[in-house]
């Protein structure tokens, strides 16, 4: 059963006067109007459409050996890229499928920054070592930009610039230190081995060598793995105060959202 959590728990309480906007889009969990890659916050994707954070989960994982999970670099845009669209849009075709992809490189590769004062990172789970093709180090050259020998077998956006929470007060602050997963995804054929748990759980101990007290997300209700996964983790749902419009991510008529947080 899943716990429920009133809003004040995490201080997140808010005025019934104060009606509070969603978020103006950008990012697609495909970012779905969530920065994906969290690379990139500002570029938008082709669609705009999230699919909802967690779009993998494991409910019974068998142990996937020689998964390192750690920070994107420039060798992994085109495999991150693939393991997003592949996820998040399986149904679209060529030419559409290459252009999207396209599209989430250049976002990688123009949104590694966050506004002053806030934290971004896309987090990958490599299966093998993530030497350079050509030269067989971790050096990036012209020849290897987007080349990576470790295969990248899952990914998750992790940042502080808090678009999808809700603001504080009626001047409407940016809630400060409190961490935001998106975009999380697991290639299909190596769905149920445990990845998506792998990710999460590196994303909390970023969030918490970052300072922050909690870390949040939105989940689809109607992924009840994914939910699954973040209640095993240790995530509530938080429920939102009524008559408060509480920032969420973009996505099609049949997603509903569940904001759900957890303390470090």
């Amino acid at each position: 059963m899943q716990t429920v959590l009133n809003s004040s728990r995490f201080n997140l309480s808010l005025s019934p006067r104060i009606n509070h906007q969603p978020f103006s889009s950008t990012a697609k969990i495909p970012c779905c109007e969530i920065p994906i890659l969290p690379l990139s916050s500002s570029h938008s994707p082709i669609s705009g459409i999230c699919r909802a954070s967690g779009q993998v989960a494991e409910l019974f994982p068998v142990t996937c050996p020689g998964i390192v999970v750690r920070e994107a670099g420039i060798q992994d845009c085109w495999e991150v890229a693939e393991t997003h669209c592949s996820s998040f849009f399986p149904g679209y075709s060529f030419p559409l499928d290459l252009l999207l992809r396209f599209d989430r490189v250049i976002g990688m590769l123009f949104g590694f920054s966050a506004p002053k004062g806030c934290k971004r990172t896309c987090l990958v789970a490599v299966i093998g070592s993530g030497g350079s093709f050509f030269s067989g180090s971790d050096d990036v050259g012209i020849g290897n930009l987007f080349v990576n020998k470790g295969y990248v077998a899952g990914v998750l956006t992790l940042d502080t610039v808090a678009k999808f929470l809700p603001r504080k007060g009626p001047l409407r602050h940016r809630r400060k230190g409190i961490a935001y997963i998106s975009n999380v995804a697991v290639r299909e054929e190596l769905r149920g081995k445990g990845i998506a748990k792998k990710v999460v759980a590196k994303a909390e101990a970023k969030a918490k060598s970052w300072g922050c007290r909690a870390i949040a997300l939105h989940c689809d209700l109607n992924n009840t793995g994914a939910v699954q996964l973040y209640v095993s983790r240790g995530f509530k749902s938080v429920k939102v105060p009524e008559g408060a419009n509480w920032p969420k991510p973009k996505a099609s008529a049949d997603v509903r959202f569940n904001f759900m947080m957890k303390l470090l």
